[in-house]
C-alpha cells in the first residue's frame, strides 16, 4: 500500500495581531504598583532608627526562679588554725561550677570570685587582726544563695597573738580595710557601672587604685574615709576580676577583689543585628521586584516595536 505524499508549507504571516488572551499589561501594571507600596513602606521602616518603645506601649519581662544551689563551696586553702603575719592571703577551694563564690570573714564581706567550669575558685583577701572565721557562700545566676561552707578559722598576728577577734570596725587607725557591694550584675557593655567603695580605719589621706580587670585602672585620692563611688564602662561581656588596693598616710595597705559580671550584648548591638537582617531582606526583595518589572516592560516594548514595524510595512490588518 502506497502512502500519499505529504507536503508541509510554512504559514504566511497574516498581519493580524491577536488579542491578549492571557496577558493584560494594564492589569500587570496595577499589580506592580500594588506590590511596590508595602515594599517602600518596609524600606522606610528599616531605614528609621529604633529609639525605644513607642508612647503608650507596654513591655513585659520576667524570670522564673529555679531551685537555689544545694551544694556549697569548701575552703581548702588556708587550713583551719593557720596563722599569718602579712596580708593579703590567698583563699581557694571547690564549688559548684558556674556559680559565684563570696567569702566572708567574721560575717564581713571579703571578696568574690566566679567558680570555674572545673569547680574551683581562688581569690586574695585581707584578714582582720586576730581571729578570722572564714566561710564561702555560692550564688546562682538569679543571685540565690546556696549553703555555707564549713568554717575555717585562721589568725592574723599583726599584733601579739590574740585569743579573740577585734569586735569593732573602728580600729583607731591601727588597721586599714576596704568594703564594697558583694557582686555587680545587670551591667551591659558600653553601659556605666557604679561601684560603691568604703574605706574603714587607717589614717587619712588615702590613695585608692582600682584595677578593673580589662587592662585599665582608676586612681582616686580621698581626704577622708567617707564612702564614695567609682564608675567604669566595659566594652565586652564576661566576668572581670576587679582588684581594689588602698594605702593610707602611714603606709598601711588594704586589698579587696570582687567579680564584675558584664551580661550579654548591649541593646544597641541587638538593634544593629536586627537592622542588618532587614537590610539583607531588602537586598533580596528589591532586585526581585526590579527584575519582574523589567520583564513586563521588555515584553510591552517588544510588542510596541513589532506593531510599529508592521505599520511601516503596511502589513498590519484589523483583528
Amino acid at each position: 500500500m502506497a502512502w500519499p505524499k505529504i507536503k508541509i508549507s510554512p504559514q504566511q504571516h497574516t498581519g493580524r495581531l491577536r488579542s491578549h488572551e492571557h496577558t493584560s499589561y494594564s492589569l500587570l501594571a496595577v499589580l506592580l504598583m500594588v506590590a511596590i507600596i508595602p515594599l517602600i513602606a518596609y524600606t522606610a521602616r528599616a531605614a528609621t532608627p529604633y529609639n525605644g518603645p513607642e508612647a503608650g506601649s507596654v513591655g513585659l519581662s520576667g524570670v522564673v526562679p529555679g531551685k537555689p544551689p544545694t551544694t556549697g563551696a569548701i575552703i581548702t586553702t588556708p587550713t583551719n588554725g593557720q596563722r599569718f603575719t602579712t596580708t593579703p592571703v590567698t583563699v581557694s577551694g571547690t564549688c559548684p561550677a558556674k556559680t559565684l563564690v563570696e567569702v566572708f570573714k567574721n560575717d564581713i564581706f571579703s571578696g568574690s570570685s566566679p567558680c570555674t567550669d572545673t569547680g574551683t575558685f581562688t581569690m586574695q583577701m585581707d584578714l582582720l587582726i586576730g581571729k578570722n572565721d572564714l566561710i564561702a557562700r555560692v550564688y546562682d545566676d538569679l543571685n540565690q544563695p546556696g549553703p555555707d561552707s564549713p568554717i575555717v578559722t585562721v589568725y592574723y598576728d599583726a599584733l601579739p597573738n590574740q585569743a579573740g577577734p577585734v569586735t569593732t570596725l573602728d580600729f583607731g587607725g591601727v588597721q586599714l580595710l576596704l568594703n564594697t557591694d558583694a557582686v555587680f550584675r545587670g551591667v551591659f557593655p558600653d553601659k556605666e557601672m557604679n561601684m560603691p567603695i568604703e574605706i574603714i580605719g587607717g589614717t587619712p589621706p588615702y590613695a585608692v587604685n582600682i584595677q578593673w580587670g580589662d587592662a585599665t585602672n582608676t586612681v582616686v585620692s580621698r581626704a577622708d574615709n567617707s564612702p564614695f563611688r567609682s564608675t567604669h564602662v566595659y566594652k565586652k561581656p564576661g566576668v572581670n576580676q576587679v582588684t581594689i588596693q588602698a594605702s593610707d598616710a602611714m603606709g598601711r595597705v588594704a586589698f579587696l577583689t570582687v567579680a564584675a559580671i558584664i551580661n550579654g550584648q548591649p541593646e544597641a548591638t541587638q538593634a544593629a543585628a536586627t537592622a542588618t537582617e532587614q537590610t539583607n531582606i531588602l537586598l533580596l526583595l528589591w532586585p526581585l521586584y526590579v527584575g519582574i518589572a523589567g520583564m513586563v516592560l521588555s515584553f510591552w516594548i517588544g510588542e510596541r516595536r513589532e506593531r510599529h514595524i508592521l505599520e511601516k510595512r503596511g502589513q498590519l490588518l484589523p483583528i
